[in-house]
């Protein structure tokens, strides 16, 4: 099974020091930015660190019960649950949340923390259910999703126990950053 793999370092280790004042003071980043697909556990997209910087699906009306885009996913407005195959990317076990809020949690808006970007355009897909776990399919159609979506760059903070030749091809036929 696939499951969460976080990877911790130490913010004190060099390899890891990023120079974000230096960087904040050329840009904070935009919301008019890429799209980036954080492919994880999904993501609080209630939370007021990171609300404003969750691209919302304009071609759907949240809670309506209906495919409004097209796409074959009722009420994806915040971004997808590819485990469950519904439009609520709600994270229930917050390790995609955190994802999130290290890329573009809002800066210098008095809240608890800051995001690497202070604006941003994220996507949050849920490849894992509750407990961690997800399957080659999910991570599949997670992918899709992202790549349908017009994400520009991935985040992709997870790991299985070997290779897989399916979800490889997926990233081989996906023109865009993946990080993972």
């Amino acid at each position: 099974a696939w499951e969460l793999r976080p990877q911790l370092q130490s913010i004190a280790d060099p390899e890891v020091y990023i120079d974000a004042l230096e960087a904040w003071k050329v840009t904070t980043g935009s919301r008019n930015g890429p799209l980036i697909a954080v492919i994880d556990s999904g993501a609080d997209y209630r939370h007021p660190d990171l609300q404003a910087n969750i691209a919302v699906n304009e071609g759907e009306i949240p809670g309506d019960g209906i495919d409004n885009d097209g796409n074959g996913v009722v009420d994806d407005y915040y971004g997808f649950n590819a485990f469950e195959v519904t439009g609520d990317p709600m994270d229930g076990m917050g390790h995609g949340t955190h994802v999130t809020g290290t890329i573009a949690a809002v800066g210098n808006n008095d809240e608890g923390m800051v995001g690497v970007n202070w604006q941003a355009r994220v996507l949050p897909v849920k490849i894992f259910h509750d407990r961690g776990l997800t399957t080659t399919d999910a991570i599949l159609r997670g992918l899709q999703y992202a790549k349908d979506r017009g994400a520009t760059i991935t985040s992709n903070s997870w790991g299985g126990p070997s290779f897989s030749q399916a979800i490889h091809d997926a990233f081989q036929d996906f023109p865009a950053l993946h990080i993972a």
